[in-house]
């Protein structure tokens, strides 16, 4: 994988860049729709390629290590034949769906030792297993292991797991690197800054995690319980001590107001659950703020759900067939809203690349800023 800049706001470092994979180009900044089990809930795979022109979508080490196997997808071609999904995928680690088991999990030197949640069979991570699940799912980016604590997480707890996930990445990143001298790969290893929300604690993980060399860095250990203007402290914080050269990736942000703030910041890279979950819940994020489309108003209400959006759902639907279709338990509800959402998430991204290749960034910065109390 290559990295290259193509544009830089003078004013707050926002980047504009390509991500060269293997499965094609990726345009940065970008935000990855989340395919937790090789699928973005109710949404086939050829309306995120041709509908939404996703370039990259993000599935589950932990989820898809249990079921189906990293065998049985090794096998079957690997995770790009088995979704049918022919752009580029990142895979994270497993590493936070396994802490949030607190009471499933046992950390040592070694990994963690958890048990399933399907079945409660045990399972053992280790720096060096997770990077060969990945290499077998043939994903084009993969996470390396990391301890997430929780917020708020005293100092030395937040110091320990950050050392911890020193360590890991130094074992994960050797035994990827012998997998590399045995057989050239087409995946990518990001380590994973943590630290909680101690500054001095980033500093020193990503100063340590730079002497990997790797071909990008992520920022983790956000979104778990903090205020989010202590996640943008942080991310805004973190990102400049990381390697100018590489993309960065901050893990599971944000509120469509957001998405502008951590670019703003020097983030590449962003994913979250927040369009295609709210999406079934019934919250659509329009231009003109949220629809919450179980509301008695939308009940015929002909006008589509966002009249400045051009996708599918826009273009075909009201928002009254689509508040019936929510009140009657139709599938077909969850398919259009998590289209329509990922198109906002998307079509956002899309329009603050384009205003740093053309110097416009902190314009459209303000205007965000001034319409953030839509998405309250």
């Amino acid at each position: 994988m290559r990295f290259e800049i193509q544009a830089e706001c003078p004013v707050t470092g926002a980047r504009a860049g390509v991500l060269h994979t293997a499965h094609g180009d990726v345009e940065t900044p970008v935000f990855m729709p989340v395919g937790t089990q090789a699928t973005v809930k109710g949404v086939l795979p050829r309306d995120l390629a041709e509908e939404l022109d996703a370039k990259i979508l993000l599935a589950n080490t932990y989820h898809l290590y249990l079921r189906p196997g990293h065998e049985v997808i090794r096998q079957m071609g690997g995770l790009h034949r088995f979704m049918a999904w022919d752009r580029a995928i990142l895979t994270d680690s497993g590493g936070f769906q396994v802490f949030s088991l607190s009471d499933l999990r046992r950390i040592t030197e070694e990994g963690v030792l958890f048990r399933s949640h399907l079945n409660g069979d045990a399972h053992m991570f280790t720096p060096e297993s997770t990077v060969d699940v990945q290499l077998a799912f043939g994903s084009d980016i993969a996470m390396a292991l990391d301890e997430c604590p929780a917020w708020p997480a005293e100092f030395d707890l937040a110091a320990e797991a950050m050392r911890r996930t020193v360590r890991w990445a130094r074992a994960g990143f050797a035994h990827y690197r012998r997998r590399c001298e045995e057989t050239p790969l087409n995946t990518a290893l990001f380590p994973i800054v943590q630290g909680s929300m101690y500054k001095d604690l980033r500093a020193e993980c990503a100063g340590a995690l730079a002497e990997l060399d790797a071909d990008g860095y992520a920022i983790g250990g956000l979104s778990v319980g903090e205020p989010r203007d202590v996640s943008l402290d942080i991310a805004g914080f973190t990102a400049p001590l990381l390697p100018r050269d590489k993309p960065r990736y901050t893990m599971g942000v944000g509120m469509p107001e957001e998405l502008p703030e951590y670019v703003a910041r020097g983030v590449d890279m962003m994913d979250c659950v927040l369009p295609s979950r709210n999406a079934r819940n019934g919250c659509l994020f329009t231009s003109e703020g949220r629809v919450v489309i179980k509301q008695a108003r939308f009940r015929d209400d002909p006008a589509p759900p966002d009249p400045a959006c051009a996708c599918y759902t826009c273009r075909t639907f009201s928002r009254a067939y689509l508040r019936h279709l929510f009140q009657a338990g139709e599938i077909l509800y969850s398919t259009l809203a998590t289209i329509h959402n990922l198109r906002f998430y998307l079509d956002t991204m899309r329009r603050i690349r384009q205003a740093i290749v053309t110097g416009r960034f902190p314009a459209l910065l303000d205007e965000i800023r001034a319409d953030a109390v839509k998405w309250g």
